[in-house]
């Protein structure tokens, strides 16, 4: 599989064979208003075999006191981002941050004691900008069709751009960035992701983003989050969302729009993916017919008219 390769096709290092890094680290978690989902998962950062050297915590109203007893009583650093938006609040996370790496969880996410320390492990290249890990849900599809092996992915892949952008890499529950390569850039499009105008897909906007660089990301299936299982999709919803995502990729990334539409047309046509993803089948979307795609289409295109610039500081 081509996006296996980048020096070689990709490898499945034991745990053991992780050393310990000595990157310094901080870990951002995102929140609004769920102080008891946030308290599970700092119990889980306490619990990690690799500190983190800083916990930030966005609160992403204009305050919450249980929100900042339940930060503050972990001895995480407690700071708000009012502007709605999950992108605001990982931007926010990024921007208070002080250390060379920083990893995101969901707030109703928690780590396997061994994670942080494999996050960090790829970081040692220079090369490496992100790494991304496996999420498990008690969904059993979720967790058995992610895929198992560790795989490097540049921009030297000729599918690369569809791999980050439409789900082959990770999600942003399970996710690290050198800062370094951040400074200076908005990395999440404050366009999307839950609370923005597009509700989705601010990790992968932020992959293609670094990627096309010439950066590299590294996917780590034993770096081990376990998350809640999502509620029910509304694909009318979801259907509008991903098509104004695709819109907004073909502006912001001109360079890239064969190889958009490329993926587009592959998926209308009900072909499986040849690379590794939650699922390779055209997926609810795709087969929910011409009258739901037609319909979120149009609802996208005004979606998509509205919020055509960037959201500026």
């Amino acid at each position: 599989m081509r996006l296996l390769a980048r020096h070689s096709i990709g490898l499945d290092p034991p745990r053991a064979a992780f050393g310990e890094s000595l990157l310094s680290a901080t870990i951002v978690v995102c929140t609004r208003n769920r102080p008891a989902s946030l308290r599970r998962c700092l119990e889980g950062i306490a619990g990690l075999e690799r500190a983190p050297d800083e916990v930030i915590v966005v609160d992403n109203t204009s305050g919450d006191p249980a929100t900042k007893a339940t930060a503050q009583g972990f001895g995480a650093v407690y700071t708000i981002e009012p502007n709605l938006g999950l992108s605001r609040a990982r931007n926010r996370g990024l921007a208070e941050s002080h250390s060379e790496i920083v990893a995101y969880l969901d707030d109703d996410a928690t780590p396997d004691v061994q994670w942080l320390g494999m996050m960090l492990e790829p970081f040692k290249d220079p090369k490496v900008t992100t790494v991304t890990g496996r999420i498990i849900t008690p969904e059993p599809r979720v967790a058995k069709s992610a895929a198992q092996v560790t795989r490097f992915l540049s921009n030297k892949d000729p599918e690369w751009f569809g791999i980050a952008t439409f789900g082959g890499l990770g999600l942003g529950s399970n996710m690290a960035f050198r800062r370094e390569a951040c400074v200076g850039e908005q990395i999440f499009d404050e366009r999307l992701g839950r609370g923005a105008p597009f509700e989705i897909a601010e990790e992968n906007y932020a992959f293609a983003f670094l990627l096309s660089k010439g950066y590299t990301a590294v996917y780590l299936p034993d770096a081990i989050v376990f998350h809640p299982s999502a509620n029910p999709p509304n694909i009318k919803q979801e259907a509008r969302n991903s098509i104004a995502f695709s819109m907004l990729l073909f502006s912001r990334f001109p360079g890239h729009r064969m190889d958009l539409m490329r993926f587009l047309y592959r998926r209308l046509r009900h072909k499986p993916l040849t690379w590794p993803r939650e699922s390779p089948d055209p997926g609810e979307i795709i087969t929910s017919g011409w009258r739901v795609l037609l319909t979120a289409f149009f609802g996208a295109a005004m979606l998509f008219l509205r919020n055509r610039k960037p959201i500026k500081k």
